[in-house]
């Protein structure tokens, strides 16, 4: 019964090993996504369009995992409560590299050109700064289970929200000057960098849920 106990074990702790893994694949991703975007690097931009066919079968194999060893191993109380946690939150993970896709494709389709206007440079680079450092925390939190860390992440979260209201407020200013599709495209941009902070915050109040029991 110990060593099964000990196989169980050590199962979970690949599947927990396996999010901070798919954690840093996102990270990197909008870290590379944000630089084409800002330098309209098309080849990187295609790097992340094509790495993000690698971050979803990563996430389909760690479904199918988890789904494996719930069916073998029948789990009960705290042991269900991580492994079905852990299917949530590869979704979320795996929803973060879509918004790095997303960005990328930005890249590719404005291509030779930027999409954003040199005024305006400085709000996406902060903002795949923050994105960047939110995934690093999210993928820190995962392995270590620190719940004061997790509570950090949503606090971190309000930086992006910050920096969304300022994009906003410069695409609805009346000197705006640079056209209906610039303000789309930018407009997408910042929804995409928001929804990955959001989905990273998801990630770490879920880890709070699994550890506390109580939802952050």
């Amino acid at each position: 019964m110990a060593l099964i106990r000990s196989v169980f074990q050590d199962e979970l702790d690949g599947v927990s090993q396996s999010l901070v893994d798919l954690s840093n694949m996102v990270a990197e991703s909008i870290a590379k996504a944000t630089k084409s975007i800002l330098t309209s690097d098309l080849k990187l931009a295609e790097d992340v369009i094509a790495s993000d066919d690698a971050i979803d079968d990563f996430q389909h194999d760690l479904d199918a995992r988890i789904i494996d060893i719930i069916a073998r191993q029948q789990p009960v109380a705290s042991d269900l409560r991580a492994l079905v946690t852990a299917l949530r939150m590869s979704a979320d993970l795996e929803r973060m590299g879509d918004m790095s896709h997303h960005v990328a494709k930005i890249t590719r389709l404005r291509h030779p050109n930027s999409a954003i206007p040199s005024e305006l440079t400085h709000i996406f680079q902060d903002m795949g700064t923050a994105a960047e450092k939110i995934a690093r925390k999210t993928g820190s939190v995962i392995g270590s289970r620190d719940t004061d860390v997790a509570l950090e992440v949503e606090r971190d979260d309000d930086e992006m929200d910050s920096l969304h209201r300022e994009l906003i407020g410069s695409l609805i200013a009346p000197q705006w000057a640079h056209g209906v599709e610039t303000a789309i495209d930018l407009t997408l941009l910042g929804r995409y960098y928001e929804r990955y902070a959001d989905h990273a915050v998801s990630v770490s109040r879920r880890v709070y849920f699994l550890v506390t029991g109580k939802f952050a």
